[in-house]
């Protein structure tokens, strides 16, 4: 039998090296505390996380899986429980640990950003989770997130289009300021202003917002800003974010972190990432 080629999306030895301490410890976790989710035959853990990436990167619904990966039931049933266990949240931590040691800096940030981006959602998104973003005529979720000065991923909470960014940026610089509590300085726009700067006052970070100069036409890049914005647009190779599908808030969350995990993996194997430029 000719040996199967992987699709693009699959971890290569390197980036399987990665993932796999913190995909065996949940596993072997699990077993201890006699919740094995697998049949008596478990299904090999590389393979799992190939197909969550697979889904991920191509945005194909679960059922239709290629049928070289483990059955799609199995799948969806590890995606879940990796996301209610934290698992890509921990994996997630890891990687942009890595990553800033490998860049020179120091494995916890100082300094962050924070923005949101609204998205439409697909028809099986209960209506009760959607809302409606006036200001950018959007009717689906909104996605805040809180990003280092390299862009990488602290924190990300899926909401209503139509909760406000100042509503949702507090709990979420919140959030951030738990995990990383060397946090001291955060770049925002004008949507932060007022609530924010005096919650991350209390949090003991100082909320800068960066506006844009009315003069100015087009698009321009602003200061730190930027970053943020860099971030939202390398979620949007992953199609299966091009569209918020996902029935729960929780499970946005979790294929937002595995975009991450896939980008993140792959600078610091130094692997170039597909795309459909073909780059």
């Amino acid at each position: 039998m000719a040996e199967q080629r992987p699709y693009p999306s699959d971890l290569s030895d390197a980036r399987w090296a990665l993932v796999e301490p913190v995909l065996s410890a949940w596993r072997a976790d699990r077993r201890g505390k006699g919740l094995d989710i697998g049949r008596p035959c478990e299904h090999d853990l590389r393979a799992i996380m190939n197909a969550i990436l697979y889904v991920d990167r191509t945005g194909i619904p679960w059922r239709y899986l290629p049928h070289e990966y483990p059955p799609w039931q199995s799948v969806y049933g590890y995606f879940a429980h990796w996301q209610n266990d934290g698992v890509f949240t921990q994996l997630n931590s890891l990687l942009r640990r890595l990553a800033r040691t490998a860049e020179g800096r120091d494995p916890d940030p100082t300094a962050c950003v924070i923005d949101a981006q609204s998205v439409k959602t697909s028809a099986n998104v209960p209506a009760a989770g959607q809302g409606y973003d006036a200001g950018k005529k959007i009717a689906g979720r909104k996605r805040s997130i809180v990003t280092d000065t390299l862009g990488l991923l602290l924190a990300v909470m899926v909401t209503a289009a139509s909760v406000s960014d100042g509503a949702a940026g507090l709990p979420l610089l919140t959030q951030a300021a738990a995990d990383n509590p060397t946090i001291t300085k955060a770049w925002a726009d004008s949507a932060y202003r007022t609530k924010v700067i005096e919650g991350g006052a209390a949090l003991g970070i100082d909320v800068e917002v960066v506006r844009r100069d009315p003069a100015t036409r087009g698009f321009t890049a602003l200061p730190r800003r930027w970053v943020v914005e860099r971030t939202l647009g390398w979620l949007m190779f992953h199609r299966r974010l091009v569209r918020d599908y996902e029935a729960l808030p929780a499970r946005s969350e979790a294929m937002i972190h595995i975009a991450m995990i896939d980008l993140m993996s792959r600078r610091l194997t130094r692997e170039s990432t597909p795309t459909w430029r073909g780059a």
